[in-house]
């Protein structure tokens, strides 16, 4: 046999996999900032910055914050406290580390991977599904129509796209 029948077959382009892989990352990425602000803010006199950054929304948009939202996040906000947030930040950076691995995973189109993301796909629409019945909003619909998206385009080309 010559040395070229060894090669392996080329990767073939897949744009809708690119797009899930970035959106993947991005969630990553995201999420980690979100668990190091967690952290970086555990510490901090959080009812006082929550204040102050009512004030400075309220300058800059008008915002009212005698409203019952802002008011029933600042009785929230209150609640909190340092380990509370420090078991938060941990969370959410567990949780972004997934979608990091998913994100890198998919780019190296390892099978494992692509079941994993599979998997988190399908786990998270019935979720999507009870909370759009409790209370509908387009965000949750529009997530709900990308996991599924993502699931079926996945599974369906599960052979062509992921190593064996």
């Amino acid at each position: 046999m010559s040395a070229s029948s060894h090669k392996p077959a080329p990767v073939k382009s897949a744009p809708t996999l690119y797009v899930i892989i970035f959106m993947k990352l991005a969630k990553g990425l995201f999420f980690a900032g979100l668990a190091l602000t967690a952290y970086v803010l555990s510490d901090n006199n959080l009812p006082q910055e929550y204040k102050s950054f009512l004030l400075e929304m309220k300058h800059y948009t008008h915002l009212d914050p005698e409203r019952r939202f802002w008011v029933d996040l600042a009785g929230k906000i209150n609640a909190v406290t340092e380990a509370g947030m420090l078991r938060a930040a941990l969370g959410i950076f567990l949780y972004s580390l997934f979608a990091l691995v998913e994100g890198i995973g998919l780019i190296f189109r390892v099978t494992w991977i692509g079941w994993m993301t599979i998997g988190e796909s399908a786990f998270f629409i019935p979720i999507e599904i009870a909370e759009l019945m409790h209370d509908f909003t387009w965000i949750v619909f529009a997530i709900l129509v990308l996991n599924i998206f993502m699931l079926w385009y996945l599974f369906q080309n599960r052979q062509r796209l992921f190593k064996h």
